[in-house]
C-alpha cells in the first residue's frame, strides 16, 4: 500500500472529522505579503490539544475501532502526537498509553496527563527509544500501536487540511509544510497533488534534525546520529524508507530552517500577526522568510505548545 492516502480516504476523514471540530481558519499575513505575494496562515493550533495532529489520531483510531476490538491504544510520541491520542482515546472511550522521551516538552507532557492518558517515559532519551518500548509494548492483546510514522490510516486526517486550504484559498501557488515523521506532508501533499497538481509543496525541516531533507535529496533513507533541535515537532532521526518514497512523489521543493530562524519566526508571527507558535509550528514561516516566493501562499502552523524557555528566546510575553 502507498503511504499516500487516497482521495476517498481523505474525504471520509473530512467527514468523521467534522463531527469533531470545524475547519481550521485561514488567515492572511499582511506582514508576509508583499508586492505579487499573497501569504496565508493555516491555523491549526485553535484544534483541541493545540496542534493538527488529533486530526489524524481521530481518524486512524475511529478506522481501527470499527475493525477490531481495542483495549488500549499507544503512541510513542515528542508530544504533539501523544496529546492528540489522548485527546482521541478520551473522546471514542479507550484507555491510552502513551511513551515519551525522557526530556519531553512540559507543556505537551501535562497536557498528556489532564486528558487522562499513562504515561511512560524510563529510560527513552529521544523518540527512537519511546519507539522501542512502545513496540514492545504492542504484542499484548487488545492493543493498538497508534504509530504516527507508518499507521496506513493516519495520514488521510492531516490530508483534510490540504481539502480546507483549496476550499478556502482556490488557485493557491505554494504551501511550506513542516516535516517531522512526513505524515502531515505526506497527507496535504496527496491532497493537493489530486487536485490541484500545479501547486507547490514545499517541506521544511530544522537544520539540527534534517533525516527526511537528507533523504529526499538522496532518493534514500539517510538516518542522522542526532536531532537535538528545539523544534521538537521536527525532531526525527530514522527516516521510513516508504515515507521517503511518497516525499519524493508528491514534495516538490526542501529547506531546512536554523534554530535562529524558527525563534525569529516565532517572534515575528507572535509580535506581527498575534499568532502563538511552537517552533515546529512556526518552521514554514521561517522558511518562507528566508526564501519568499510570489503568488499565493500558504503557511502551516502547526503548534502552539511553546516552552517558558523558547517563550524566553523569542522575547514574547506568557
Amino acid at each position: 500500500m502507498s503511504n499516500l492516502p487516497e482521495l476517498s480516504a481523505i474525504r471520509e476523514a473530512q467527514q468523521l472529522l467534522a463531527k469533531h471540530f470545524p475547519p481550521t481558519p485561514l488567515v492572511k499575513a499582511p506582514s508576509l505579503s508583499g508586492a505579487g505575494s499573497e501569504v496565508y496562515l493555516k491555523i491549526e493550533t485553535v484544534l483541541p490539544t493545540s496542534s493538527f495532529k488529533p486530526r489524524g489520531a481521530m481518524y486512524a483510531l475511529a478506522k481501527n475501532l470499527q475493525r477490531r476490538q481495542i483495549d488500549e491504544v499507544i503512541a510513542s510520541s515528542t508530544g504533539n502526537h501523544g496529546a492528540a491520542t489522548a485527546f482521541a482515546a478520551r473522546t471514542l472511550g479507550v484507555s491510552a498509553t502513551i511513551f515519551l522521551p525522557e526530556q519531553a516538552n512540559p507543556v505537551k507532557r501535562k497536557k498528556i496527563e489532564d486528558l487522562g492518558a499513562r504515561i511512560v517515559c524510563h529510560g527513552s532519551i529521544d523518540l527512537a527509544g519511546a519507539f522501542q518500548m512502545a513496540s514492545e509494548y504492542s504484542h499484548r492483546p487488545g492493543v493498538y500501536f497508534l504509530n504516527d510514522a507508518t499507521d496506513p490510516d493516519l495520514p488521510a486526517g492531516p490530508a483534510t487540511i490540504g481539502l480546507e486550504i483549496l476550499e478556502q484559498l482556490p488557485d493557491l501557488s505554494a504551501v511550506f509544510v513542516p516535516m517531522g515523521d512526513t505524515a502531515l506532508i505526506r497527507g496535504i501533499a496527496a491532497a493537493i497533488k489530486q487536485l490541484a497538481p500545479q501547486t507547490k509543496v514545499i517541506g521544511v525541516q530544522a537544520e539540527q534534525a534534517p533525516s527526511y531533507v537528507l533523504s529526499w535529496r538522496a532518493g534514500k533513507p539517510l538516518p542522522t546520529d542526532t536531532c537535538n533541535t528545539c523544534a521538537d515537532g521536527l525532531a526525527t532521526r530514522t527516516p521510513e524508507a516508504a515515507n521517503v518514497a511518497a516525499i519524493r512523489k508528491v514534495v516538490d521543493e526542501v529547506a531546512l530552517v536554523s534554530e535562529a530562524q524558527m525563534i525569529d519566526a516565532i517572534r515575528h508571527l507572535y509580535v506581527r500577526e498575534n499568532v502563538l507558535a511552537e517552533p515546529a509550528g512556526a518552521a514554514a514561516t521561517a522558511a518562507y522568510l528566508a526564501l519568499p516566493i510570489s503568488g499565493r501562499v500558504a503557511l502551516l502552523v502547526t503548534g502552539a505548545n511553546i516552552t517558558d524557555e523558547v517563550r524566553q528566546q523569542a522575547g514574547i510575553a506568557h
